[in-house]
């Protein structure tokens, strides 16, 4: 049985911009707290439900914290993950693999799995911004024994987003750009920062 708090989540800070209007109006209402790198501890982490992090976090400095993240996902914590994961954060992730010389077919989305941060979202939407494709992904981080593709890119379907429980936990993976970043022009970000929230925290169900 997990001992963590039901909900509640850390945004972590690995970039100096200010956060967006979305995390803040969480952080207001009780439903986030916003950390810098230095700050997440083992203590903090067992304080909340889950956590966020973006594509700038310093993947040496995770390294440091690989051992309780593996404990907190056991207890029952959510990641979500975003970029190409270069370190081995995860027990049986392998390092982030490009794709090959790609075209624009090869960034075409392909929902393989409902899952609560993606539902009922256009993924044609989300594959370019302002008419250029390939921000969403250009590649993947493999997959974990037992976690299933969320969203498959170009013809291959290759994972970009994938979901894996881990213990009571569960970690969600976006290998590349912030997953809020996509949809812009269409007002989709503000909408899945939202949802990244609501399921870190354990607001929405685990998949």
């Amino acid at each position: 049985m997990s001992h963590l708090p039901d909900t509640r989540a850390i945004w972590l800070r690995s970039a100096f911009a200010d956060p967006s209007e979305v995390v803040r109006a969480a952080e207001a209402a009780g439903r986030l707290t916003v950390l810098a790198e230095t700050e997440l501890t083992r203590a903090a982490l067992f304080a909340h439900r889950g956590l966020v992090t973006g594509m700038q976090i310093d993947q040496d400095r995770a390294l440091g914290w690989a051992a309780d993240l593996r404990d907190w996902l056991a207890a029952g914590g959510r990641w979500l993950y975003n970029g190409h994961m270069m370190r081995p954060l995860l027990a049986g992730a392998a390092p982030f693999v490009p794709l090959e010389r790609p075209g624009r077919a090869d960034f075409v989305l392909t929902r393989l799995a409902d899952h609560p941060i993606l539902a009922g979202i256009d993924l044609d939407k989300l594959e370019a911004n302002r008419g250029v494709a390939g921000f969403y992904g250009r590649g993947h981080n493999p997959m974990p024994e037992g976690a299933v593709a969320v969203t498959g890119l170009g013809p291959a379907r290759i994972p970009v987003d994938w979901h894996c429980e881990i213990g009571d936990g569960a970690v969600f993976s976006h290998a590349g750009n912030d997953i809020w970043a996509a949809g812009l022009e269409h007002g989709l970000g503000p909408v899945i920062a939202e949802r990244c929230i609501a399921w870190a925290g354990g607001e929405t169900p685990c998949a």
